[in-house]
């Protein structure tokens, strides 16, 4: 910490208190409003709400999306080292983007992806009309992904070639 510059994002994202991966299973954490941090499901019931993306917007003959709003996740926003995590990530509307260099797994094309605390993973192809999700039951180090997701989406992924 000493090393980082004071006045930059990723001190200031990092100076609070240390975050326990236990508080995320309290009544009190699920209860919180915290944006983009603390949805709860499992990884069928995250992969049912985002299929929607890799079947053109519509699940189960419901059409929930427009081709064009979906294709507005497309829309690059930024593409270069994340100033807090400290790695290259690619960054469409609301989801992140294919990056080669440190997330080789996600597919390239018309994929997005979304990583979440303790190496959960939801992964929508959409040139495939696949939608990969790994939500893990015991909390382990990771936020983009982890290894356990990675060999997750692999595994996956060869299954389809």
């Amino acid at each position: 910490m000493a090393a980082l510059d004071r006045e930059g994002p990723r001190f200031k994202t990092l100076v609070g208190p240390t975050a326990n991966p236990a508080s995320a299973n309290t009544p009190a954490w699920r209860r919180a409003d915290l944006p983009a941090l603390n949805g709860h499901g499992n990884a069928r019931s995250v992969a049912r709400i985002l299929k929607a993306l890799a079947l053109g917007g519509t699940v189960d003959g419901v059409r929930l999306l427009s081709p064009d709003t979906i294709g507005v996740i497309f829309d690059e926003q930024s593409h270069g080292t994340d100033l807090v995590l400290g790695i290259p990530l690619r960054w469409g509307i609301g989801f992140a983007l294919p990056e080669s260099e440190s997330v080789p797994y996600v597919p390239q094309g018309r994929a997005c992806y979304w990583g979440g605390w303790g190496g959960s993973l939801i992964v929508m192809d959409l040139d495939t009309r696949t939608t990969i999700s790994y939500m893990m039951n015991k909390m382990a180090p990771g936020i983009i992904g982890s290894d356990r997701s990675e060999n997750y989406v692999r595994a996956i992924q060869s299954c389809l070639t």
